[in-house]
């Protein structure tokens, strides 16, 4: 991705550190995203990369950094905070209400109503339609609770919520994680589908192989510090492992 193009990144966390009792989880640690980019976020266990993420979705607050939107300082102090600046998180529990079916998840606390005031659930079921349609043009189960939906469609519905209230930047916590591959790459299609539409994406991943095939750029992290920012298409998986391992950078890096 040329981004000579677009020199002010969507969203740009700059030394940020976060400790929990004396340890630092997040060391003075850098990361961007520019609009239409997915950046995976890698290392062990530990490595600090939810901290990191939590802090961009309001579930933690920093000890020192900005976060940078559009070039502009923001606060992000709670969850309320990240969404009305139109950063969503995935985690990998999804957060869906199982005894639901795919509108009632999508509206889930946000509601549509009539104007008596009751839940306008054909409105919902319309609206939630539309979406899939633009996402996901397979999904046909909308009158099912989504208990009985395949781990990719109901990765699809939680997608669609984020996008359906104006996500720009989007953290996915793997989101491929127990899939098989047939749904795996349902999901790396709706991936494709939002950086068509502009999002920048964060991607917490394990496996290195759908970092390649997923993200721009990689960012890993260990011990709370960021080893580096690699753009994927310059570096093998072996680069990248090396960074996860033994913290160390590759020669060529982006």
């Amino acid at each position: 991705m040329n981004q000579q193009t677009h020199p002010t990144p969507l969203l740009e966390m700059r030394d940020i550190s976060v400790s929990f009792g004396g340890i630092k989880a997040v060391d003075h640690v850098s990361i961007d995203v520019h609009a239409g980019e997915v950046v995976g976020l890698l290392g062990h266990n530990g490595a600090g990369k939810s901290t990191l993420i939590k802090v961009l979705s309001g579930a933690y607050q920093a000890d020192s950094g900005e976060i940078l939107l559009n070039g502009k300082k923001i606060e992000i102090n709670n969850p309320r905070d990240a969404r009305s600046h139109n950063i969503e998180t995935i985690y990998q529990t999804l957060a869906l209400s199982d005894n639901l079916d795919a509108a009632s998840n999508l509206f889930l606390g946000r509601e549509l109503v009539t104007p008596y005031g009751l839940v306008d659930d054909s409105r919902m079921e319309a609206e939630t339609r539309k979406i899939m349609g633009r996402l996901n043009p397979n999904f046909r189960k909308f009158s099912v609770p989504v208990s009985a939906l395949s781990g990719g469609q109901r990765q699809s519905v939680a997608i669609a919520r984020a996008v359906y209230f104006d996500a720009r930047i989007l953290i996915m916590d793997e989101p491929t994680a127990a899939l098989g591959p047939h749904e795996t790459q349902m999901v790396a299609e709706l991936i494709q589908e939002l950086k068509a539409q502009g999002l920048g994406i964060f991607l917490i991943e394990h496996d290195i192989h759908n970092v390649m095939k997923l993200c721009d750029r990689a960012s890993v992290m260990k011990n709370g510090q960021l080893v580096g920012t690699v753009d994927v298409k310059k570096v093998t998986d072996d680069d990248i492992l090396g960074m996860i391992i033994l913290g160390k950078k590759p020669a060529i890096a982006a």
